[in-house]
């Protein structure tokens, strides 16, 4: 790809800001040409520009519409935000049916103030290498990234837009009525959950706290298990569990024929549970069916890094908190598909070995990891504030223009965990089943 060749960049769901409009609007103002399809009443209130075009069909249709419409417009590149949304799936497989480059974005793995930018997909459709000689190899010639914090947003900020955003949606659906939003809970009831978690918030800290105070005095060898949202999309289309509990009854099984029997296994909820899945209450339950009685813990809140300094380990799905476990020399098994499950960070092993046998993270190879990733599929910035964005928008449209999302040299053919995540049964369908309508 060159700078001389003007381009046409379709643009679909995008995060609840104006970080999207404001990459096209650059696109624009530097000779290239920017499309873009709404698919609900949110996409339309956060885009708000002339030339849209409202799609009302359904998800079955979409497949054949979009490829319409790509060969129509001359589509060169497509830019979508959350991988493996249904829509989303659908671009990537049209994207490679056309020879159309496709590139994802999400929150940064390096956060607060980063984002993540990658050609083909994330998780398992990940082409970032997994070969710790490659990642090295990157490394070498890799500045040293900045990882201050320059660009903070606060919590208040990404909860007002993400309620504006669906509840839009939601309440404004009859002018997309076939708009399939996919969501785990009604966000009508998932927002008004929230709201006995905001009034009891410092109790559940002042708790969790004192736990942990009390596991680092004593001594006690102990686990933790990061837990994610039950509505994370990572869940779904990463991981081989139906549910969250199932992980959490697997890991409990293994623990407690594995694991030496003075240490104990520490729950951590999500910071933003909405307290829906009732997790004290079914953690307690699994405790009992497994005979786990009075070695697991629960908390709702504390300092994760506190927990994680001082534990024999940490097993996760897929969240992001192996990185920051990583970075504290706090072993880790993996029993989802992550990007950065990788031998020599996370323990290549099987689950039941790791609870006598889990290795430290080498830290010289997380140095290069974090660098590597900084280098080639990270952006400083954020989706929230004025001076994230704008930050971050002129170094992604350089990028985008110059084809240099994934580079240098950290994009790997065919996905290096794709083979494995297909045979661990993951719910992947081939681009021809997803072109053919079969989406679900």
């Amino acid at each position: 790809m060159t700078t001389e060749r003007r381009r046409v960049f379709l643009f679909l769901q995008g995060p609840p800001s104006g970080f999207a409009r404001q990459i096209s609007d650059e696109l624009d103002r530097l000779g290239h040409r920017t499309v873009r399809i709404n698919l609900c009443s949110g996409d339309w209130l956060y885009w708000r520009k002339p030339g849209a075009v409202n799609y009302r069909g359904t998800l079955q249709e979409f497949p054949a519409f979009l490829e319409d419409f790509c060969r129509r417009e001359g589509v060169t590149d497509v830019l979508y935000y959350a991988d493996r949304l249904p829509y989303h799936r659908v671009a990537a497989s049209v994207a490679r049916k056309l020879g159309i480059t496709d590139v994802t974005y999400e929150f940064g793995y390096l956060r607060p103030d980063w984002i993540t930018f990658e050609r083909g997909g994330m998780s398992a459709y990940s082409h970032f290498p997994k070969d710790p000689d490659q990642i090295r190899k990157i490394a070498r010639d890799a500045p040293e990234p900045d990882l201050e914090p320059h660009y903070p947003y606060t919590f208040g900020q990404e909860a007002f837009n993400e309620v504006v955003y669906n509840l839009t949606t939601f309440f404004a659906r009859w002018p997309f009525w076939n708009y399939d939003a996919d969501k785990y809970y009604n966000p009508f009831i998932d927002y008004l959950n929230h709201l006995p978690q905001l009034f009891l918030g410092k109790v559940h800290h002042r708790n969790a706290r004192r736990v942990i105070r009390k596991l680092r005095k004593s001594g006690q060898r102990y686990y933790v298990f990061p837990m994610q949202l039950q509505s994370d999309y990572q869940l779904r289309s990463n991981s081989p569990f139906n549910h969250q509990s199932d992980a959490i009854d697997m890991v409990m099984k293994s623990f407690k024929a594995h694991a030496p029997e003075d240490a104990v296994l520490i729950f951590k909820v999500h910071p933003l549970d909405n307290g829906m899945e009732k997790w004290p209450k079914a953690i307690r339950r699994l405790a009992r069916k497994n005979g786990l009685k009075g070695r697991v813990r629960f908390i709702n809140g504390g300092a994760l890094d506190q927990l994680l300094e001082k534990a024999e380990g940490c097993v996760l799905i897929n969240s992001t908190v192996g990185l920051h476990a990583y970075r504290l020399a706090c072993p880790v098994k993996i029993i989802g598909m992550a990007m950065f499950d990788i031998p020599g960070l996370a323990f290549q092993g099987e689950l039941d070995e790791f609870w006598t046998n889990g290795e430290k993270p080498d830290i010289d190879l997380c140095a290069d990891f974090i660098k590597a990733l900084a280098a080639t599929i990270q952006v400083k910035g954020n989706f929230y504030t004025k001076a994230g964005r704008a930050a971050a928008v002129r170094d992604v449209a350089q990028r985008l223009i110059e084809g240099h999302i994934n580079e240098p040299g950290a994009f790997v053919n065919p996905p290096p965990r794709l083979a494995e995540a297909r045979k661990r049964g993951l719910p992947y369908r081939s681009d021809e089943e997803i072109l053919a309508g079969h989406i679900k």
